[in-house]
């Protein structure tokens, strides 16, 4: 049910594409958690005040005044939806759509190795690269916020905003593979598959400026990861964590199922 060699090959592909998104994240974290600062803050409001419809566009609108609210704000309202989405969205499409599209598929399942295994074996490979951008996120955040303002992060609501995030992009990354299984063709694969999330991220933007646009956010599953609703530690914020959680499991499953039935005309 598991290949690890498989499993080893498809890290060796990833792990360039992680090191970039990891780095990316680094200089993000490190900027913006260190313009927590009150002399940083000052400018921050000035630009909310001038330009508060971008402010909201992006989700950058605290609603506490605490460094895990800032952050919240800040990082988990724009990059941390970003980045590990778009890590998602190629990832996905290298692991299924790619091989299909380029006839290596054929001498995988050539192989001693059954579908099932290669499909799992992917998801794998997926699921572990996603865990491995969020605990780096949460351990950076965790080094950052010590060194620059020391015993001013709540862990507890910073490790829960990590995990609502993990959520999120489990349920991102489920999308984005089931469509690398429905398609042969890897352009369409990643066409639909980014097409979807980026899709139903402008939705999220939109209903973010408020007014006649708020009722869009029943539209998108980005609704479903309330930073702000976490960091407060509303219940209905919890909710929506498990529902993409379970969501995740369910889109991966059905990966599976289409991919084992799938015609490769091999």
């Amino acid at each position: 049910m598991f290949n690890f060699t498989l499993y080893k090959r498809g890290m060796k592909e990833s792990y360039k594409m992680l090191l970039i998104f990891a780095a990316v994240l680094t200089m993000y974290f490190s900027v913006i958690i260190y313009m927590f600062d009150p002399a940083f803050n000052d400018v921050l409001n000035q630009f909310a005040q001038t330009m508060p419809q971008l402010m909201s566009l992006f989700g950058m609108n605290p609603i506490s005044t605490t460094l895990v609210g800032f952050i919240s704000a800040y990082l988990y309202g724009f990059i941390m939806l970003l980045f590990p989405m778009l890590f998602s969205i190629i990832s996905a499409n290298r692991l299924i759509a790619r091989h299909v599209d380029r006839g290596s598929m054929t001498y995988l399942l050539a192989a001693p190795v059954n579908r099932k295994t290669v499909v799992f074996t992917q998801i794998g490979v997926l699921i572990t690269g996603i865990f491995g951008l969020i605990i780096f996120a949460t351990i950076l955040g965790l080094a950052i916020s010590a060194m620059a303002f020391p015993n001013q992060l709540d862990i507890g609501r910073f490790l829960l905003l990590n995990f609502g995030a993990l959520c999120l992009h489990l349920f991102i990354g489920g999308v984005c593979f089931a469509c690398s299984c429905i398609f042969d063709d890897s352009r369409r694969s990643i066409g639909v598959g980014a097409g979807i999330c980026i899709f139903q991220y402008v939705l999220q933007m939109l209903a973010n400026t408020g007014d006649k646009l708020e009722n869009i956010k029943y539209l998108t599953f980005f609704t479903l990861f309330n930073s702000d609703g976490i960091v407060m530690g509303e219940l209905f914020s919890i909710v929506g964590l498990i529902v993409l959680l379970v969501c995740a499991v369910i889109l991966f499953g059905v990966s599976i199922a289409i991919f084992n039935r799938k015609n490769l005309h091999i």
